[in-house]
C-alpha cells in the first residue's frame, strides 16, 4: 500500500505535509519489521533533502524501537550533520551512543534501560546503582570508543568521574568496626 501511495505522489501533486507522512509512516513500518535495507532505500528515494530530513527526525521522535532509533539517529549524523543545530546534533549522537551503549546490554535487559537511551551517562549511572558491574564495563569500554574525538554534551572525564564517585561510594562504611573482644 505505501508503495502504491508513493506511485501516485508521483503521477499526482501531492501535499508536502501529506507525503511526509506517508514516508514517515512507510519508513517506521520497515524498520519495525527490522527490514534496514528497505528503509535505507527508501531514504535513498526521496529527492528533496528537506523533506528526507523531516521524515527522518520525525520518525525519530516517535521513539521508535531501539535498532530503529540507532539506524537513524546513525541516518541523520551521516547525511544531515551540518544540517542540524547543535542542539539536535548532540541529542542525536548521545542517542545514537546511548543504543550502541543498550546493544552491549543483555538482550532480555535491554528494556529496562530503553528509557535512557538519549541519556547514556545516566544510564551509566543506572547500572552503577543497580550493581551491574559486567554490564558497565562493557558500557565504558563502549562509550570511550564511541566518544574519541566527539562532542556530545559529556566527556570521558564525566565517565570517569561518575565511576569514581560509585567506586568511593561503594568503599564509604556508614559504621565503625569495632575490634570483638573475648
Amino acid at each position: 500500500d505505501y508503495e502504491l501511495c508513493e506511485e501516485w505522489g508521483h503521477l499526482y501533486p501531492v501535499p508536502r505535509e501529506d507525503l511526509i507522512n506517508l514516508h514517515r509512516e512507510h519508513l517506521l513500518h520497515l524498520l519495525e519489521m527490522g527490514d534496514m535495507e528497505k528503509a535505507l532505500q527508501l531514504l535513498q528515494r526521496i529527492e528533496d533533502p528537506g523533506v528526507c530530513l523531516a521524515i527522518s527526525e520525525q520518525s525519530l521522535d516517535q521513539h521508535p524501537n531501539l535498532a530503529a532509533s540507532h539506524f537513524l539517529a546513525d541516518y541523520l549524523t551521516a547525511h544531515f550533520y551540518a544540517s542540524l543545530t547543535t542542539a539536535r546534533r548532540n541529542e542525536i549522537q548521545a542517542l545514537y551512543i546511548g543504543s550502541k551503549v543498550l546493544l552491549t546490554l543483555p538482550e532480555l535487559s535491554r528494556v529496562n534501560y530503553f528509557h535512557l537511551s538519549s541519556r547514556p551517562l545516566l544510564m551509566l549511572e543506572q547500572l552503577l546503582m543497580n550493581m551491574k558491574v559486567d554490564w558497565v564495563a562493557e558500557a565504558v569500554q563502549t562509550l570511550h570508543q564511541l566518544l574519541a574525538g566527539q562532542e556530545i554534551g559529556f566527556t570521558v572525564e564525566d565517565i570517569d568521574s561518575l565511576l569514581s564517585k560509585y567506586a568511593e561510594k561503594a568503599l564509604n562504611f556508614p559504621f565503625t568496626l569495632k575490634e570483638k573482644r573475648s
